[in-house]
């Protein structure tokens, strides 16, 4: 039977059960109550994917308003207190970041204090009236304020261009070009976002399971209780809300352990604490090593570099797995102890770079005082050395990309051609695009001119900027484009984002080899572009699942990303011309260390460069450049195989571009990592999953959401009030010693040596 009719049965059936009865003997007596169990049975359709039918309502109330003076006001007020302070600390040598959760928590009980205050009369400005409040704040004005904060929140990788060049480089950009290459870096993947809606937001396969947090979350926050119970069906009777208030709770209290108390918390190997003093047994057993017996019991620490295991679906957890086995337990122990590429002589886990005798490499020793190259310093000193997991890192960053744009083309070829050929409303055919189609959406044209007007400022910026040639701008949105679907498909089905920032590094690299400032400004603009572009399409999803209408999403995004560009700008050119010794070497307060990692990642890929990194370097790094069509190949013979066994369904679950792209964070995520998190994945998205569906269904993603508040919040206010006043915990044996896992030879060479600079 059609869904139609059976609607209309059930909207008949209640009609004839309560509107035609004696009031006297039902209990229902309101309305409003009875709309809603019409709504109830009414909205038969519902989303065919488990995780959006439990975090997102199938329903819209086109009534509430979003684009309000208070969600603006609110909004704009987050953005600049986030872009303030994310900024001022962002050159401490502790850096602070507010996140949106903090704006997403703080701003509901501001908002109901402003809708019970404010006088409801209506303001002219110019062509728009308006009211001061225009009923009980709701769910959509509080989405449209976390989108806005989502936007300062994220930062401007752009600055970090900025302050290199400024602080190391001793060249200051005007303040017209520095405001200008931040808002055209920022802006200018909001064009390419609006092109790829038909793909990455409309179809309901796009689940983008880090939203699904913020859709619970929201939900919990404004479900009345008599909602909660209407829709609650299952036996688990506590409400969302109260769920999450005491698992935040729980939370806050608890990450005062690991964050200031009992850092041992955060990563321990009780296998290593059998036998610390072996170097052997530590690199097997320590967190820097491969981890085995390692366990974190730290919700900040688990999530820090794979997300939070409870939304991403079982398939990737597996896939994550098994590919972290094949690779850290089994090919690089191998390499490791074959001594491949002298691996033992450095570190397994170390981000450091060596000479060849295995001191560490000290890389002003080879430049000059305007940071060129000193050819023959270098030559004295030798070719730069990696440990193994580093330089197996770089291999698996060059195989993820191939991997992904094969993968993409192979399993969603025909998905993305047929909706590139179907009309926008045909191709709105799931519950939650089908609401969306009473909202006007954004015209293609005005994505197209924003994209045009930033691509025109950024030519602009690095050519009266002296950046970089502006041709090179082209091949920057190429990459950005062409590459922006496939990465965009595997982070809306599995949260794992494939960053560019290698690969556009490798690519400035060659074409402008020996200029740093050229290679960090490409660089730039070739990530972020694209970067910005998926934090837009995430929001964008956001909004749809919330029913945000386009046209104040579009507005909301462009403009707060603005302010907070300006206010960034502001703040940081201020904090530059008013410390003393900001970012100089032993400046404990002041040290920079993203912008430190940012000016070495200059010199190593602008000075030095890819060809002398992996092709005339006297070791045979050129291998590595192997995994580019290894990378293409794989998809390629996962999908054969799954099309010559098709009754093995779980061949196609086999996904090569999120193993490359795990893979390729071993470096900063530490190998100890990959097994807690997995750990807490299985047990949450296959266990319960399986065998307490109704708990997980109804509480899971606010678990999730609850554990990230209460770390944000804790985390604040332990920075704020102790760290930041030089206040921290005695020193003992739960501090973990100098590398905070009570492991500390998990960190030293084959023979047990802690590499340091060569003598003078």
């Amino acid at each position: 039977m059609a869904k139609e009719s059976i609607s209309h049965i059930f909207r008949i059936n209640i009609r004839d059960q309560f509107e035609n009865a004696d009031p006297s003997k039902h209990f229902i007596y309101t309305s409003g109550l009875l709309q809603d169990i019409q709504t109830k049975f009414s909205a038969v359709e519902q989303s065919p994917y488990e995780a959006v039918a439990a975090s997102v309502p199938n329903t819209d109330d086109e009534t509430l308003q979003c684009s309000t003076f208070r969600s603006w006001t609110l909004g704009l007020l987050f953005v600049t207190l986030i872009s303030v302070v994310n900024q001022f600390f962002f050159f401490r040598s502790n850096p602070l970041s507010i996140g949106p959760v903090i704006a997403q928590v703080l701003s509901l009980p501001v908002g109901k204090l402003m809708a019970k205050v404010l006088p409801s009369k209506y303001i002219r400005i110019w062509k728009w009236r308006f009211s001061l409040n225009p009923g009980p704040f709701n769910m959509k004005e509080h989405t449209l304020i976390t989108v806005m904060a989502n936007t300062a929140a994220g930062g401007q990788y752009a600055m970090n261009v900025i302050a290199v060049q400024r602080l190391f480089y001793h060249d200051k950009m005007t303040h017209v070009i520095a405001t200008f290459f931040l808002i055209s870096s920022q802006v200018i993947g909001f064009g390419l976002a609006g092109m790829m809606r038909r793909f990455l937001v409309w179809p309901g396969s796009m689940l983008w399971p880090d939203v699904l947090v913020s859709c619970a979350f929201f939900r919990t926050l404004h479900e009345s209780s008599s909602e909660d119970k209407l829709n609650n069906i299952s036996k688990w009777k506590m409400s969302r809300k109260r769920f999450f208030i005491i698992i935040a709770t729980c939370s806050f209290a608890y990450y005062w352990l690991p964050g200031y108390i009992f850092p041992l918390l955060s990563a321990f190997s009780f296998l290593c604490m059998v036998k610390p003093k072996s170097t052997g047994f530590s690199q097997i057993t320590g967190t820097y090593g491969f981890g085995i017996g390692t366990v974190q019991l730290d919700w900040n620490s688990i999530t820090a570099f794979l997300g939070s295991p409870l939304v991403i679906p079982g398939w990737y957890h597996v896939n994550v797995f098994i590919g972290f086995v094949i690779m850290a337990w089994i090919i690089i122990p191998m390499a490791y102890y074959l001594d491949v590429w002298n691996a033992k002589r450095y570190p397994l886990g170390s981000s450091d770079l060596y000479t060849p005798e295995g001191y560490l490499y000290d890389i002003n020793t080879v430049l000059y005082a305007n940071h060129t190259l000193n050819e023959t310093a270098y030559k004295e000193r030798g070719s730069i050395r990696m440990g193994i997991i580093f330089a197996i890192t770089y291999g698996a960053s060059f195989a993820a990309l191939p991997a992904a744009i094969i993968h993409v083309l192979l399993y969603y070829g025909k998905d993305i051609w047929k909706q590139l050929t179907t009309s926008i409303t045909e191709a709105m055919n799931e519950v939650h695009a089908k609401l969306m189609t009473k909202y006007l959406e954004v015209p293609e044209w005005w994505y197209t001119i924003l994209f045009v007007i930033n691509l025109f400022l950024a030519c602009m910026v690095c050519h009266f900027g002296n950046l970089m040639p502006w041709y090179w701008m082209f091949l920057c949105v190429i990459i950005s484009f062409v590459l922006l679907l496939p990465v965009g498909i595997i982070q809306a089905t599995s949260n794992q984002q494939i960053g560019l920032n290698i690969i556009t590094e490798f690519i400035a690299g060659v074409v402008m080899a020996g200029n740093p400032i050229p290679n960090i400004t490409f660089k730039t603009y070739g990530y972020i572009t694209q970067y910005q572009a998926l934090l837009y399409l995430n929001d964008l999803k956001l909004g749809h699942y919330m029913k945000i209408p386009p046209r104040p999403m579009f507005f909301a995004q462009v403009i707060s990303t603005i302010i907070s560009c300006v206010i960034s700008y502001i703040v940081s050119d201020y904090v530059m011309v008013s410390v003393k010794n900001i970012c100089a070497e032993g400046n404990t307060v002041w040290g920079c260390p993203n912008i430190r990692v940012f000016f070495s990642a200059s010199v190593l890929w602008g000075v030095l460069g890819p060809t002398r990194m992996f092709i005339k370097n006297d070791i045979s790094y050129y291998n590595l450049l192997w995994f580019f069509p290894l990378g293409a190949v794989l998809p390629v013979v996962a999908w054969l195989i799954a099309k010559k066994f098709p009754d093995q369904s779980w061949l196609y679950m086999i996904h090569t571009p999120i193993i490359w792209a795990t893979l390729s964070n071993f470096i900063p995520a530490p190998a100890a990592n990959y097994c807690t998190w997995f750990f807490v994945g299985i047990l949450f998205n296959f266990v319960i999953r399986r065998y307490a569906f109704d708990w997980w269904e109804r509480y899971n993603y606010i678990l999730s959401s609850a554990l990230d508040c209460g770390v944000a919040f804790s985390g604040l206010v332990i920075f704020l009030a102790l760290q930041n006043q030089g206040i921290y915990f005695p020193t003992w044996w739960g501090s973990g010693g100098d590398y905070g896992d009570g492991c500390p030879l998990s960190n030293a060479n084959y023979s047990g040596i802690f590499p340091d600079y060569p003598p003078s």
